[in-house]
């Protein structure tokens, strides 16, 4: 029987035994007015008596009159015989007889054991739930791992794509658990834990679940955090309990998410060697590799900040692998794509390898939230099956918020954010080591009042300074075009200015782009954010020098900004003017624009005031200021 099942009927036979100890202590809850014989007699006699009820032999009950007693009942024990009788027909009463029901032999022993024995079950009770687990008194050093049911839906390896290196590591894991022979005749040893790193979202936690569902063996899941509580010596008394379960259940497997929250580095803690965390890692330690062997127990552990890991939980003989589960390539998230549109009905120009090249740096769990906004979206209109549409809304909802439909925008700030993205497409459109254009948009989503995107055609692991150049370019192209065409400069490309900072900063500190400044790391380092800042390694002047060139990278590329939209004017002025009619254009519709073709839209060639940068012919007012973003903000990566 489960302990829910034990706990429930115990509480059963307890409310059970009290109501019938309360039923049949308490049988006849009329209240009588006990008087003597004489009294009776008397009142017999002077008519005072409504009724009478002889019970047995010699007990008497019965009723005042209406006027004398209001109806009091009495109870006395006295004669019942011929005498009594016959005083009471003298005054013309007739008694009735009740014969008083004969107790049993359970009756009797219920009435005089039943609350002894009633106190005795729920002391039990108590001093069970004082010893047992579940979070009652005394049971702190008890662990709350949850072992997995046979009954629940199990997690396969089918169920994870994206990660095809880290489930072979673990199928090698599954692979022991059910053919250990298979490594023992070799000499092999089964790994005693592996770790699993990588970013939030990643599939960490979905991949343990996969093995607990390929291995068939029992699975412990717990989290780091439930080891630590406000007593000390909690934590430790629960890595013992757990370790003791898990070799009651070998072989098994154990999973410890988050083990950041008890793995940390000893010693920076504010609690000193006494720490409570630091007294739970020891044991965690001595439980993983020491004295007593674990034979048949593989703890399995996920986090992001593996960084802050104790060495020693690190070393091999603790978590002998390794298993890095990094955000998925085009490949993966096309993959993923597919496992989460296996049960949506898609309709026939769908293509998921589009979808999975706009979303570069998705993880796992940010496609899975994708494919169910785009479901929701499609709920919401009312079809029947997703199309491409659903999909792009739902990107621009992940990546930038909900549309801003209600948000009152001037014709004015409409024509600046417009001339805003069109800047930032012409400029992309020009650049040989820019991704392709693939949407302008100017509907407000989130913070950003328009958007630009790109469609990569294939992931990008290493950043050449050409292209980096490029990309400071791009962002530049907002900016510029603001410049260029009013003669003046808003606020809006406040985040472009942002990224293309720090992005020509790391070309100079960081990556060694910088030909004056040469291949040597400037970046900043602080040891720990307990110590003061650190100072600078680097001398004054090259600290001036590293200004003066990342000044120099962001004023050459904004000039070559400059040079592309002056020689793209009227191109700029058509992409312009079809964003302030559609609002949203696709590659294709930039294109048309661009070579000057009619995309069924009357377009305004001629240029607003302000032209050429000699200075605004019309006052440009920030009428309908965005107080959450800026007009232009770009949120999309390069």
């Amino acid at each position: 029987m489960k302990p829910q099942q034990k706990t429930m009927t115990l509480w059963i036979v307890v409310i059970l035994m009290a109501l019938l100890v309360a039923k049949v202590a308490i049988e006849d809850k009329k209240t009588y007015k006990r008087i003597t014989y004489p009294e009776f007699i008397i009142a017999v006699e002077t008519k005072n008596i409504a009724e009478v009820t002889f019970k047995g032999e010699n007990h008497i009950i019965g009723k005042f009159k209406e006027g004398y007693q209001q109806g009091e009942r009495f109870t006395l024990l006295g004669d019942t015989g011929d005498t009594t009788f016959k005083i009471l027909r003298t005054n013309g009463l007739t008694p009735e007889y009740d014969e008083p029901e004969k107790q049993t032999f359970f009756t009797t022993l219920l009435l005089n054991w039943g609350p002894i024995l009633l106190l005795i079950v729920i002391f039990y009770f108590f001093l069970r739930q004082i010893q047992a687990g579940g979070g009652k008194a005394m049971s702190f050093g008890k662990s709350k791992a949850k072992m997995l049911s046979p009954n629940e839906k199990k997690v396969t390896f089918k169920d994870v794509s994206g990660v095809e290196e880290a489930k072979e590591e673990l199928r090698e894991i599954v692979d022991f658990l059910k053919d250990p022979k298979k490594y023992t005749k070799l000499g092999g040893k089964i790994p005693k834990g592996v770790i699993l790193v990588g970013p939030p979202g990643t599939g960490k936690t979905l991949l343990a679940r996969a093995v607990a569902g390929e291995a068939d063996v029992p699975f412990f899941s717990i989290s780091g955090s439930d080891f630590v509580e406000m007593f000390v010596g909690v934590g430790a008394s629960r890595v013992r309990d757990l370790f003791g379960e898990g070799k009651k259940h070998a072989p098994c497997i154990i999973f410890i998410d988050e083990i950041d929250a008890v793995g940390r580095h000893r010693g920076h803690g504010m609690g000193g060697g006494h720490d409570e965390r630091e007294q739970t890692l020891n044991q965690l330690l001595v439980e993983m590799d020491g004295f007593e062997s674990n034979e048949g127990v593989i703890l399995i552990a996920a986090t992001n900040r593996i960084d802050v890991l104790d060495p020693a939980l690190l070393r091999p003989g603790r978590f002998d692998r390794r298993v890095t589960v990094g955000s998925p390539d085009v490949r993966g998230r096309l993959g993923i794509l597919k496992v989460h549109t296996s049960k949506t009905p898609l309709d026939e120009g769908v293509d998921l390898e589009v979808v999975a090249k706009g979303t570069p740096g998705f993880t796992g769990a940010d496609l899975a939230n994708l494919v169910n906004e785009a479901a929701l979206n499609a709920a919401r209109l009312n079809k029947k099956k997703l199309d491409h549409s659903d999909f792009e809304s739902a990107k621009d909802k992940v990546l930038m918020g909900p549309e801003r439909k209600s948000m009152v925008i001037s014709d004015k700030e409409k024509r600046v954010t417009a001339f805003h993205e069109a800047g930032h497409t012409l400029v992309g459109m020009n650049l040989p080591h820019t991704d392709p254009i693939h949407k302008v948009s100017i509907m407000p989503r989130g913070g950003a009042l328009g958007v630009t995107q790109t469609l990569p055609n294939e992931d990008m692991l290493n950043l050449t300074r050409a292209r980096a150049e490029n990309f400071i370019s791009f962002l530049m192209g907002g900016r510029c075009a603001e410049e260029i065409v009013f003669g003046e400069i808003t606020n809006g490309a406040s985040n472009d200015i942002e990224r293309a900072t720090q992005l020509a900063r790391s070309m100079v500190c960081s990556w060694g782009m910088s030909n004056k400044m040469g291949p040597i790391n400037y970046h900043k380092e602080q040891s720990s954010p307990w110590a003061a800042p650190s100072s600078s390694n680097y001398s004054e002047k090259t600290g001036q020098e590293i200004d003066e060139e990342i000044h120099r990278l962001i004023s050459d590329n904004y000039k070559l900004a400059i040079d592309i939209l002056n020689t793209n004017r009227e191109a700029l002025d058509r992409v312009a003017e079809g964003l302030i009619v559609w609002e949203t254009l696709d590659f294709q519709q930039v294109q048309d624009l661009v070579d000057g073709k009619d995309i069924g839209v009357p377009i305004i060639v001629d240029p607003p005031a302000g032209g050429g940068g000699e200075g605004p012919k019309e006052e440009v007012k920030n009428e309908a200021k965005d107080p959450s973003g800026n007009p232009g903000d770009d949120p999309l990566p390069a």
